[in-house]
């Protein structure tokens, strides 16, 4: 119990970096999700497009590789615009390229929510003279997050599974840390225990959350 003491206060700085990395990214996932469906729903065809081929790609690429393109190729494009070094840290990394891919899920899951809105919502917020994007953020928005609230929080619990990911760039997150741990002490079925309880924490609590929220918003559906 004294080695674990001593490593406890690391994993519970690990463990929010942790969360740092998974707000952060499900946070700018959702609000390239909202702009994305908009796009989808009103915008021009070739953005339309645009926000195809986005979900498409990001969708078929595996996400340590999207983690390891944004570190070393956003390392290269800083590089080149600065004309000097500049290394992107791994937390900026980390949540960057997790956002792009749950923005690209994100944006399927509110699709799919927006798409069970009768239609005669649209037209009833038309004859009210509503603009477009009056119309989508006070009539559309908050109907297809009520359908989508399941979906968002798979997606959530997704991302904080996928934060651990972000150690391959050397993100000292919860996983990372506990590595360190069993490596220092020669323990690994102790500390990688202790990493496994604190995530699984972490999603009991969630999950709770969302099935409280799940339920108040059951009203609107």
């Amino acid at each position: 119990m004294s080695v674990v003491s001593t490593y406890l206060p690391q994993l519970l700085q690990g463990l929010l970096v942790t969360l740092q990395v998974a707000v952060g990214s499900f946070v700018v996932g959702f609000v390239l999700a909202v702009a994305a469906v908009f796009a989808w729903s009103s915008g021009p065809r070739p953005l339309r497009w645009l926000v195809a081929s986005y979900v498409a790609v990001i969708r078929g690429l595996p996400e340590l590789l999207v983690i390891f393109l944004v570190f070393y190729g956003g390392t290269v494009l800083l590089t080149g615009l600065m004309g000097a070094y500049v290394e992107v840290s791994a937390l900026a990394a980390g949540i960057a390229a997790l956002s792009f891919v749950s923005g690209a899920y994100l944006t399927e899951i509110l699709r799919g929510a927006l798409q069970t809105i009768p239609p005669g919502q649209w037209e009833a917020a038309r004859s009210l003279g509503l603009k477009q994007g009056q119309l989508f953020r006070k009539i559309i928005l908050p109907q297809m997050f009520s359908h989508a609230l399941p979906g968002l929080g798979n997606q959530w619990l997704v991302i904080l599974k996928e934060s651990a990911l972000v150690s391959i760039v050397g993100l000292e997150e919860l996983m990372r840390k506990g590595v360190v741990a069993a490596g220092a002490t020669h323990q690994p079925m102790t500390f990688y225990l202790i990493v496994a309880a604190l995530f699984v924490l972490i999603t009991t609590v969630s999950t709770a959350v969302l099935s409280f929220g799940n339920s108040r918003l059951t009203w609107m559906r």
